[in-house]
């Protein structure tokens, strides 16, 4: 306090005599005072902007996603992680794995959650842990590489609450086509990227309560009722709807309002679609085509 408090009463200490000379000489040594001042007030300056940045800095660093690549252990298909993040960090692990090979992911504690990121997608998660729990167990439905994305919400986020959490995961079973040539992009990176294999309007509504319209879609398709919808609504906005052989699994639901729900049902060749407030009717034909 005492050092911050003599750097700013420099420059007043030797405003006095200059405004009480300037009107009585014109000496050399009013100029060689002022420079005084100036550099006083340069100094004030750089201390106040350095304060400054070693405030600012720790949020800039929170800013990005940290990522990490996981590898297993020689002959094991599983592995344990142990990490910490603190506010709104957010954490991706990343590893390969096959078409038709099993995860299996959980998390501890459940003030932590995760998602689990297909390869190829633009921030869809097949699976939402805020919503779906702090455990997953799946088929996977394409090669390449998957994120376990562990982040916090609400309080925890908000505050910078600094926590402590463990990730388990494992991938078993056999790669469907291993061995194979290189394959095609995944439905989902192809779905990311617009390129459908057919596109058309289904009925959809995207508030509780609100007459069915219609939406367009376009749907990337893997063969044996596996795919990836993306439906965009007249507001511009998109969801993305993901099939795993024949049943509807789930969807991105980053934008879904605050509701994280997920429900599907089938009648007939009818799929009943409820993401978040939002309802889509979708033929059997837009997953199998024909």
């Amino acid at each position: 306090m005492s050092a911050a408090a003599a750097v700013i009463m420099a420059p007043l200490a030797v405003s006095r005599p200059v405004l009480v000379s300037a009107s009585r000489s014109t000496k050399e040594p009013l100029p060689m005072k002022t420079n005084t001042m100036n550099s006083s007030s340069r100094l004030w300056l750089v201390l106040l902007l350095a304060a400054l940045a070693l405030t600012t800095s720790p949020l800039w660093a929170q800013s990005g996603i940290t990522e990490h690549a996981v590898q297993f252990p020689r002959g094991k298909s599983g592995t344990t992680i142990q990490g910490s993040l603190r506010g709104g960090e957010t954490i991706d692990y990343k590893l390969r794995a096959s078409d038709g090979q099993e995860m299996k992911v959980s998390l501890k504690p459940s003030t932590v959650y995760f998602n689990v990121l297909p390869p190829g997608s633009n921030d869809e998660a097949m699976f939402v842990g805020s919503r779906e729990g702090d455990s997953f167990v799946g088929t996977l439905p394409a090669d390449g590489e998957y994120r376990i994305r562990v982040y916090q919400m609400g309080n925890a986020k908000s505050t910078g609450k600094q926590s402590n959490f463990t990730v388990e995961v494992s991938v078993t079973g056999g790669a469907a086509g291993a061995g194979a040539t290189a394959t095609p992009a995944n439905h989902i990176e192809r779905a990311g990227q617009g390129r459908f294999d057919a596109t058309g309007k289904v009925p959809c509504a995207w508030a509780t309560g609100q007459p069915m319209n219609q939406c367009d879609f376009g749907v990337a398709r893997a063969g044996g009722g596996t795919a990836t919808v993306v439906v965009t609504r007249p507001d511009g906005r998109k969801r993305t709807i993901f099939f795993e052989k024949g049943k509807a699994i789930g969807a991105d639901l980053s934008q879904a309002d605050g509701d994280m729900t997920f429900r599907a049902t089938k009648e007939a060749d009818l799929f009943m679609i409820r993401a978040g407030r939002e309802r889509y009717e979708m033929p059997e034909a837009v997953i199998f085509g024909g």
